[in-house]
């Protein structure tokens, strides 16, 4: 199987690139354990440089390890062609068949004038025969294997080219998990923050209700809005447990605790822009070498029409006694081979391994368009993450004044509770968004780095 420039399903996650909205990671989707659970385990602070050192215990990699494994050893049984099948067998026989009596008499090179009496002949007595025999076999000219031989090697060098591109797959995928989990913690920071406001805003509403400043339905919709936070505070907790976890499973280790970046969530520089996929890509190199394995499975079939020459030998020991060896005698010879016809199995072999290479260079065509689209649209989308995070600062600075200023109105009176709450609820929302945001636009960029090399 070949990595696509589309992530393909894999056994854990995600199941594609693209970047999830807000909701996965502080809203209702994300499970709730609760924030006694979650940090009543141990908090353990990680870089992402020591995350990504750990890739090589990953599951997924030691399959796709396995599959280079399994294809040396396809590599390995092609030596087949060259190299000697020697076996070796000890039969023992008791007969009165005539032919089989004389024969096993004249192997054990005790035949007498005796023997060629036409009574014995016809009607010999019972006898034992014990043979011992090695055989060799030795292939000299077979020319479809040598190419079968050439497209294991080709399918050798694809899957471990495979394998390259599988390990950044994942080192893409913990870069995007790491990501994901500082923008969990940063969202802790955030609606912690948005907390506090609160909290302020309701003991201040609950001194103008007791002073009989402000209606009952004042003061609930405060409470309700303290509830909204904390329960949002408990979801973004929750999220960074099951973002640790998933880490934990990501890099094949225990689970020993909650994992917390050693770095914050910061946007990533912007280097120099690429114009076009690279086509020494991994999984395009891979793919090549895929289209000339077929090529030479191909180039086999239509040489499986031509003739086969092969060398065998055999020694044998003969005796009437089990494991004796008082006759011996060996053969040498050579075969020359050539099916002529075989019902017409070969023809329409030929026919479906040129079809089997059209589909796999049709693929190939198809799976390079693709990832270019893919790499265009990349393209697109970051452009677009930087200019959201442009607009949703803009937003958060504008928010975080109006709520100064209706604060500031709201301790002399002069603004409504619903109007405080709006632009309380609007600064964190507006928050959220630009974390969100600048999450978005590294893990875009990520994906365009991976899409490029």
């Amino acid at each position: 199987m070949l990595l696509t420039g589309k992530k393909t399903q894999p056994t854990f996650a995600s199941s594609n690139y693209k970047i999830n909205s807000m909701k996965h990671y502080v809203y209702p989707l994300a499970i709730l354990f609760g924030f006694g659970m979650v940090f009543a385990q141990d908090t353990i602070t990680v870089s992402k440089s020591a995350l990504l050192e750990k890739v090589n215990a990953n599951l997924q990699l030691k399959i796709a390890e396995q599959q280079v494994a399994l294809a040396n050893a396809d590599y390995n049984q092609s030596k087949a062609l060259f190299l000697p099948s020697i076996s070796a067998s000890h039969t023992a026989i008791t007969t009165t068949n005539p032919l089989m009596a004389f024969g096993s008499k004249l192997n054990q090179e005790r035949l007498t004038a005796a023997d060629f009496n036409p009574a014995l002949l016809n009607n010999p007595n019972q006898i034992q025969n014990y043979a011992t025999r090695i055989e060799v076999l030795q292939p000299i000219i077979n020319v479809d294997g040598f190419y079968q031989r050439k497209a294991a090697k080709i399918q050798q060098d694809a899957f471990a080219l495979q394998k390259e591109r599988t390990a950044q797959y994942l080192q893409m995928e913990v870069e995007k998990a790491y990501m994901q989990l500082q923008m969990a913690y940063k969202a802790v920071e955030v609606v912690e923050k948005a907390k506090k406001t609160t909290q302020a805003n309701l003991k201040l509403i609950e001194n103008y209700f007791k002073q009989g400043m402000l209606q009952k339905t004042d003061l609930l919709a405060m409470q309700v809005r303290m509830n909204e936070v904390e329960n949002q505070l408990n979801l973004a907790k929750s999220q960074t447990k099951n973002l640790s976890d998933f880490i934990h499973f990501l890099l094949n280790e225990e689970n020993k605790g909650v994992l917390k970046p050693q770095e914050g969530l910061q946007m990533l520089a912007l280097e120099s822009k690429t114009s076009s996929i690279s086509l020494d890509r991994k999984d395009f190199q891979a793919m090549e070498q895929a289209t000339k394995a077929y090529e030479n499975m191909h180039q086999s079939s239509k040489m499986n029409l031509l003739p086969r020459l092969n060398a065998f030998g055999s020694y044998e020991l003969y005796d009437t006694k089990i494991f004796g060896f008082g006759a011996k005698g060996y053969t040498l010879g050579a075969q020359l081979s050539w099916n002529l016809f075989d019902g017409n199995k070969s023809l329409a072999q030929i026919q479906k391994s040129k079809v089997a290479l059209e589909k796999q260079r049709t693929e190939q065509e198809m799976y390079i368009k693709q990832s270019n689209l893919e790499f265009a649209k990349t393209q697109r989308d970051l452009q677009d993450a930087e200019n959201s995070i442009h607009l949703t600062k803009l937003a958060l600075e504008q928010s975080k004044e109006a709520l100064r200023i209706r604060t500031n109105r709201m301790e002399q009176g002069l603004e409504k509770t619903s109007d405080l709450l709006v632009s309380e609820t609007m600064v964190a929302q507006k928050e959220l968004e630009h974390i969100q945001a600048v999450l978005q636009y590294n893990i875009t960029k990520n994906y365009l780095n991976f899409l490029s090399n």
